[in-house]
Formats: C-alpha cells, structure tokens, sequence
C-alpha cells in the first residue's frame, strides 16, 4: 500500500459524536481513533494554555487551524494567533477574510492582499504557512475575486496559498437562492461562471490549475440539498445547506432522506485533486481535514454522530488515494480501521 502523503487532520467542531465534549476527551477521541494526524484548531480564545498542554500530553500537534479576520480591525490578532499556534505544532493557518471591512465597506482586492501579504510575513518568521479558504461570509463567496486576489498576490512575488473547500461551492449548485447570496447568479445563467465539477472550465477545476492548493478540506454537501432544520441560524432561519451526511444515518438520526448519489460531486473533486497532484510534481498540497461539524448551517443540532461521520471520511481518503484513477463506484468503506496511525510531513 503506497504511503500516504498528507498530514490528515480533524475539525476540532466535529470530535463529538452530537454534544461538545471536554477538551481531554477531544484529543483522546481523535488519537484513539488511528486514523488522523492532527487536530484541526488554532488554540482557542482565553483557552490558549489549555489546547497547548493538551497537544503536548496527547502527543496530537495542532497542525492546521483558521480564524475569521476583520481588515481594519484585527491584524493585530494575526500574530497573536499564530505565535500560540506555533507552541501547539501548528503548520498551516487558514485566514478567513471577512466580505467586510471593519468600517462596514467591502473590502477590496487590494485590502485582501495587504492583509495577506503582512499574515504571509508573520507566519514566515514562525514558521507557519499562510493560506485563505474559499467560504460563505468571506470575499471569497464571490468565486470571481480569487483569482485576480491570487494572481496580485503573486505578482508581488509571493504565493497565493489557498485552501480549498469545495462544499462552499457546490451548495451553489442548482441554488438561485445561494448564488443570490453572492451575487453570481447573473454568471452562472449566462455560463460566465460553471460550478458544476462535472463540466468543462468550472471554478474548482480552474483554481486546481493554478496548483495553489495547499490544504483540501472534505465535508461533502448537495447540490442544493436540505437546509440544517435541527438548528435555526441567524435570524431565525434554518442553517444554510453546508453539510450532507458522508454515510447513511441511522433512522430518526436526520430530518432528511439520505441518497448516496448525493456525495458524489464531493467524491469527484478530491478525486480530481488527488489526480492532479499525483500527476504534478509542484503541487502544494500537504494538508486534507474532515469538517463535519456542528454549527447551524452544518451538523449543529443533527442527532447523527460528526466524529463516526469524521471517520468515514478518513478512511474513505486514505483508500481512495491508494486507487487514484481506478473506478469508484462502491458505497464509503466499512467500519473497520485502517491498521496503525501513519505520520505525514
């Protein structure tokens, strides 16, 4: 079996089976379970000391993690984040660039590449990796901005790291509701913007040609699947469709049916992932999570468990890259562990 080469982490919001566990029991459930590498959080606000001795005694480094930054307001926190990061092993931080400005604006290219680029030199001299993720609230939920951010961020002779997480565009799919929400509607009917994965010249496809990839996250949704009808979300609506059961829940664990053609766009796009970085020597990616996790317009209130469903999806990766290229068609794998807890870079 050909070793895999990412490190593979956890969402911290999904090491609970329906309710929040103690911080202890994060970390052991996590260890315990064989098939992670690390644990997928910076060291929380006011509970800094606590995450790091917890790494330290468990031996589970927090190697991936991210946060929500305001431009104008919180360049400060960068350092103060990544400087507690680094004591818990972290490697790589996702910077999460709030669509607005801390003066109500929104923000511009030119405001994202400043913040970046001033993130980019911090975690150099801590030695963490910078990246941005494409997510709902962010600039990047308007998928036209992140190329021309990457391709300004590069021309000042800087990577553009990017993290992708795919569940935030396909949720888009078949949605006017959700492309309403960031303004792509008008594109995606005239064809301007494809978010299908399946089609030729869609954005996922385009922002993989970039081989700016360095961190894929893994939570699969449904093209305009079913809202999160166990949590009510900001004003009082239903959580937004940002998450689909990797694996059949049990009767009376979900609101919805469950269809297992419906993970399969997810399925398709780290296929495609896996496929072009075994394919290209230059690839970036060294990081993958599971994100099953339990805010309302995700898992928040589901009564199914987000760590089995963490799990499923591990164990799913670790096969999956041994079978790149071959026919994939079967159901996720079956319960059984993955012999021994490997190490990646």
């Amino acid at each position: 079996m050909a070793d895999f080469p990412f490190s593979l982490g956890c969402n911290g919001r999904g090491l609970m089976h329906t309710s929040v566990l103690p911080l202890d029991d994060q970390f052991r459930l996590l260890r315990d379970s064989g098939v992670f590498d690390h644990f997928d959080r910076i060291p929380q606000p006011g509970q800094e000391r606590e995450y790091v001795e917890a790494s330290n005694r468990f031996g589970v480094p927090l190697t991936t993690g991210l946060w929500t930054y305001r431009v104008g307001k919180d360049e400060a926190l960068v350092r103060h984040n990544l400087e507690w990061a680094a004591k818990a092993g972290a490697r790589c931080h996702n910077l999460m660039i709030s669509t607005h400005h801390a003066d109500g604006h929104v923000v511009t290219d030119d405001e994202v590449v400043e913040f970046y680029l001033r993130a980019y030199e911090t975690g150099e001299s801590l030695g963490i990796t910078i990246s941005a993720e494409v997510h709902i609230y962010m600039f990047t939920e308007d998928f036209r901005r992140i190329t021309p951010v990457a391709e300004k961020v590069r021309a000042r002779g800087v990577p553009f790291n990017f993290v992708l997480d795919h569940s935030h565009v396909l949720l888009k799919i078949e949605s006017p509701e959700e492309q309403d929400a960031s303004g792509i509607r008008e594109d995606v009917e005239a064809g301007r913007l494809i978010l299908d994965p399946y089609d030729r010249g869609n954005v996922i496809d385009e922002w993989i040609g970039q081989d700016m990839v360095v961190w894929l996250q893994v939570r699969p949704v449904s093209p305009n699947g079913p809202k999160n009808t166990a949590m009510l979300g900001p004003g009082g609506r239903w959580g937004r469709a940002c998450q689909y059961p990797f694996v059949r829940p049990a009767a009376g664990e979900w609101n919805h049916f469950w269809h297992a053609y419906r993970v399969e766009p997810c399925k398709h796009v780290v296929r495609r992932m896996f496929e072009h970085h075994k394919a290209t020597p230059s690839s970036p990616l060294r990081w993958l999570t599971t994100d099953m996790i339990d805010m309302p317009d995700y898992g928040g209130g589901v009564g199914y468990s987000l760590f089995d469903q963490n799990v499923a999806i591990a164990e799913w990766l670790r096969n999956l890259w041994n079978d790149v290229g071959a026919s994939d068609t079967g159901p996720a794998p079956g319960r059984e562990r993955i012999g021994g807890r490997r190490t990646a870079p």
